[in-house]
């Protein structure tokens, strides 16, 4: 019999290990019951519990990936107003929609990267 810090047998660790498995593999959730899986963040949490909070303005690379994840690739090219509506359509926080709000009218943006360097300015 071991006596240490371990909670469960080596029998239970290696059932786990092949419940985690297809999660592991996917990164996604694979189990038939939605319950089961855990709430993703809304948009209007706080940021702590969606992961990494940095102080002060969004650094580049953040802006970019929310951007990217709420744009797709179908937006480009695109004026801004053709970007504010795919942010809206695609239920984006007012936050990236006030950002992009601000952006010169008539210039046309190729992809996000260029939205981005020009929110930056």
């Amino acid at each position: 019999m071991q006596r240490g810090s371990d909670r469960l047998s080596v029998h239970k660790d290696d059932v786990m290990k092949h419940e985690l498995q297809g999660l592991i593999r996917s990164g996604r959730p694979t189990r038939v019951e939605e319950w089961h899986d855990p709430e993703p963040g809304a948009d209007d949490d706080p940021a702590v519990t969606t992961g990494p909070v940095s102080a002060g303005a969004p650094d580049l690379e953040s802006l970019r990936f929310e951007l990217a994840r709420h744009l797709g690739r179908k937006a480009f090219p695109a004026k801004r107003r053709t970007l504010l509506r795919d942010l809206e359509s695609a239920h984006a926080p007012d936050a990236l929609t006030e950002l992009v709000s601000g952006l010169p009218p008539e210039t046309t943006y190729q992809n996000v990267q260029q939205v981005t360097q020009a929110l930056r300015r």
